[in-house]
Formats: C-alpha cells, structure tokens, sequence
C-alpha cells in the first residue's frame, strides 16, 4: 500500500456511499458523491507521479480499476435504476408492471459490462500502445455524465438512458479521446467541480450552472472523439 492507494480507496469509498444513497432515493446525493469519487480519481494518479512511485507489480493500476469500476460503473448503474424507479413513481405507475423498469435494468446492467470491459482492455494493453490517451472513452465519463445531468435541474430519465447507452458503446469503441493536459482546462474543472458539490449551489431558475456547465463539458468531449474519429478515417 502505498499513498496514491489510500486516495483510490476514497474514490472506492465514495463510489460506494454514492451506491447506498442511490438505493435510498437520496438522489442528489448520490450524483454529488459520484462526482467526489472523479476528484480523488484524478488525484491518485497525480500523487503516484509526483512521489515518484515505482509500482512493479502493478497493484496501483489494480486498486485503482477496481475502485473505478465500483465508482463510475456500478454506481451510475444503479443511479440510473434507482433515478428512473423515483419518475416511475412520480408519474403513478408504481403499482403496475411497467416497461420501464426491464429498461432500466438493461441499460444499468450494459453499463456496469461495457465498464468491466473497458478497464480490463486498458490494463490488458495500457503498455504495449504508444498513443498517450484513451482508447474508449474513459469510464468516469459514465459517472460525470450521468451525475451532473442529474444535478442541472433539467433532468430526463429518457435522454440519461439514451446518453448511457451511447457511452457505454464508447467505452468499448477503438475511438481515441485525448487526456485533458490543458492547465487551464484543468483549473476551470475543477473549479466547476468544486462549485457543484459546495453546500450553496450556484442556481439561475432552477438550473445549477457549475453542473450544467460540466455536463455540457462532458458532451462536448464525447462528441468531440468521435467527429476527429470520422474525419481521420
């Protein structure tokens, strides 16, 4: 064990407690620690290269997949699930068999496969590919995208099923997404992230920016792999 292994089990822990208020219908609370978990997963990585970490046997890759796959796999699935069975209810269709909830659960559980997928594809060839990115769209992707969209006030069950089931066929996909090195990109992300998990939220008729703004962000980034994916072909 090792530093940047402490910081991974935070983004374990947090993924997990984001799984338990999910089930508990605490919503919102969930998507906030779901967001949490993706600042201790951007810091494990960091610390691990700024102490110089040797890690011959690979166990720092491992806890960290692990842990991601808890965080940014299992955890949207079952926010997904959990979000969908609250609108289910709000439209009074609780007490009948609906369509949606076989839906649910076949878009949560694509998830959670095309995340074990992806990850096991990175650590299988992270060393022996020399483009400096992500072949798939990293898993957090899955995490952030559904989560902010949960936190910006405009929320559809229809449109997260639809943009989960896009994501979860880019984490899969050979499509190449770049890393996010740009200082100030990072600044203004985390800055964004910071503003959307603080206690006061920053809310314009009912939509909370920093959330909309890193949700935008997100689709952006998606969006943006596959139109250089098109073009280089």
């Amino acid at each position: 064990m090792a530093v940047p292994d402490l910081i991974s089990l935070l983004n374990l822990s947090f993924g997990f407690l984001a799984i338990l208020m999910a089930i508990n219908n605490q919503i919102f609370i969930s998507s906030t620690f779901i967001i949490i978990a993706l600042v201790f997963d951007s810091l494990d990585g960091w610390v691990a290269r700024k102490l110089s970490r040797v890690d011959n046997h690979g166990f720092g890759k491992n806890i960290d997949s692990l842990s991601d796959i808890v965080s940014f796999g299992v955890a949207p699935g079952i926010l997904l699930y959990c979000s969908g069975k609250i609108y289910i209810e709000i439209l009074g269709l609780s007490s009948q068999i609906h369509y949606l909830d076989y839906l649910l659960a076949i878009i949560s559980l694509f998830v959670v496969i095309c995340g074990v997928l992806r990850l096991t594809r990175f650590n299988v060839i992270a060393e022996k590919i020399e483009f400096n990115g992500f072949i798939g769209v990293p898993i957090p992707t899955a995490g952030i995208i559904l989560a902010s969209f949960i936190l910006t006030g405009f929320f559809n069950i229809y449109l997260a099923m639809f943009l989960m089931i896009i994501v979860g066929f880019l984490m899969i996909s050979n499509i190449r997404y770049s890393k996010l090195n740009n200082p100030k990109i990072l600044l203004i992300c985390a800055i964004l992230v910071i503003l959307t998990i603080a206690p006061y939220k920053l809310v314009y008729m009912g939509i909370n920016i920093p959330a909309t703004i890193i949700f935008i962000m997100t689709i952006l980034y998606i969006f943006m792999g596959i139109i250089k994916h098109i073009f280089k072909k």
